[in-house]
C-alpha cells in the first residue's frame, strides 16, 4: 500500500510541477509583453512597481522584496536614475543608507504598468467562474505559503 501511495504521490508532485512550470511560462510570456512594463526591462519593471507601492524605498529593503543582491539591484537602479525614473538619495544621517522614490515620468510608467496589470488579471479573474474564485484566492494563498515554507530543492538550487 504504501508502494502504491508513494506513486500517487509522485504523479500527483509531477502534475503539480508541470502546472506550475505552464503557468510560469504564461506569466513569463505575460512579462515579455509591451503591455505589463511599458518600455523598461522586467528588472526594471519590478523594481518600478515596488518603488511606487512603497513611495520612499530602501536600497536594502528593494533588494530583500526583489529578491536581488545589492550588487545585482545596484545595476538596476542606476539604470533607472540614468533613464530618470527614479532617485537615489542619500542619507543626512547614515550615508551608508540609500532611499529611492519614483520621479514623475517613474510615477508616470508606475501608474501605466497597474493600470495595465490591473486590466489583464481582472479580466482572467472575471472569467474564473463565480463559484470558484474564492477557491482560486484560497489555494494561491496556501500555494504561497508552503512555497514559503519550503526549502528551495533541499539546496539543490
Amino acid at each position: 500500500m504504501n508502494i502504491l501511495r508513494g506513486t500517487i504521490e509522485l504523479k500527483n508532485a509531477t502534475l503539480f510541477r508541470e502546472y506550475i512550470r505552464l503557468l510560469e511560462r504564461k506569466l513569463g510570456l505575460l512579462n515579455e509583453s509591451e503591455m505589463s512594463c511599458c518600455g523598461v526591462t522586467m528588472a526594471q519593471c519590478h523594481a518600478i512597481v515596488e518603488i511606487g507601492r512603497e513611495k520612499d524605498i530602501s536600497l536594502n529593503k528593494l533588494s530583500e522584496l526583489l529578491n536581488l543582491d545589492n550588487s545585482t539591484l545596484s545595476r538596476t537602479v542606476n539604470n533607472l536614475v540614468n533613464a530618470n525614473l527614479v532617485t537615489r538619495e542619500l542619507d543626512s544621517q547614515d550615508r551608508r543608507y540609500v532611499t529611492i522614490s519614483l520621479t514623475n515620468d517613474g510615477k508616470k510608467i508606475y501608474e501605466d504598468i497597474e493600470t495595465g496589470m490591473n486590466t489583464y488579471f481582472k479580466g482572467i479573474f472575471g472569467s474564473i467562474p463565480d463559484s470558484k474564485k474564492e477557491q482560486v484566492m484560497e489555494s494561491l494563498e496556501i500555494l504561497l505559503e508552503a512555497i514559503d515554507k519550503s526549502e528551495c530543492c533541499n539546496g539543490r538550487c
